[in-house]
């Protein structure tokens, strides 16, 4: 009967028709056969015996893995290495490490969620102050324009007023320069006296006032010989002076009865100092 090799349970199963050559061991990391365990047995579906095989002398084992499996190296031959990220004195400090950046990660990023309120509360507070700034200058900048505008509006206001009361003066005062009607009507027929005729100013407003004449009241007759002297359209010493021409013209007299005509109540009625005058410029 042939001897077929047979691993314990703790052991990797070898591949389909494997046979260990002479001098192979199992590998340590296998762990060692259960007390009393046979690693050959008869092989009752295989007549041919195992060759190059012993049923004695140390236990024999199998490769780490079936589906990588590569034959066992002969004795005084190298045994592959596993890789290095197999191993034991890789992989436990290397889990370590692992295990101490991702607390370190999980800490750094705790810190910095803690931090980062902090710091966004920060950047909001800045920029709420900011805002509030911007606010600040705006609204004084807008109560400036304000108070700016109202005192142009008040001095505007004041100039409109200044200028409606100048406007209203100014109007009083032609009215009152033109006077009323009547008084107006006064000062155009006084005007056509003196056109006709040398007048003085007392004779001027009697024949003004007179129920023979103008028949104006004596308050418009005034008014009209006023605005004749403030305009100027009239001097009295010159009315003298045509009237003495006048009266020489028609009647010579000697200088003292010219100037007593000019001067009488029943006659011209000039100012003893407009007749002097008017005598004086004819040369009497």
């Amino acid at each position: 009967m042939a001897a077929r090799y047979n691993p314990p349970p703790n052991w990797p199963a070898p591949p389909a028709g494997w046979t260990p050559s002479p001098g192979w061991s199992p590998d340590p990391s296998w762990g060692p056969a259960p007390d009393g365990w046979q690693l050959w047995v008869e092989d009752l579906a295989q007549a041919p015996a195992l060759t190059g095989g012993s049923a004695s002398g140390s236990a024999t084992g199998l490769p780490p893995s079936p589906s990588t499996m590569a034959l066992p190296a002969e004795t005084g031959e190298e045994r592959p290495s596993r890789p290095w990220f197999k191993k034991k004195r890789f992989v436990i400090p290397g889990a370590f490490l692992l295990l101490i950046v991702l607390i370190s990660a999980l800490n750094g990023g705790g810190s910095s969620d803690d931090r980062a309120p902090v710091e966004g509360g920060g950047t909001t507070q800045e920029a709420e102050q900011d805002d509030q700034e911007t606010a600040a200058e705006v609204a004084a900048e807008a109560e400036k324009e304000a108070a700016v505008k109202a005192e142009e509006e008040r001095l505007a206001e004041k100039q409109r007023l200044a200028d409606e009361a100048a406007a209203a003066a100014a109007a009083a005062a032609e009215a009152a320069r033109i006077g009323t009607l009547s008084q107006q009507n006064a000062y155009v027929q006084a005007k056509n006296y003196l056109d006709n005729m040398p007048f003085s100013r007392a004779g001027l407003l009697a024949q003004l006032t007179s129920e023979y004449g103008g028949q104006f009241p004596l308050e418009d007759a005034e008014f009209g010989l006023v605005r004749l002297e403030a305009e100027g359209a009239v001097d009295w010493s010159a009315e003298a002076v045509e009237a003495a021409q006048s009266y020489q013209e028609t009647l010579p007299m000697s200088r003292q009865a010219l100037i007593d005509q000019l001067t009488s109540e029943y006659g011209s009625q000039f100012t003893l100092e407009q007749a002097t005058h008017a005598v004086n410029t004819l040369g009497l």
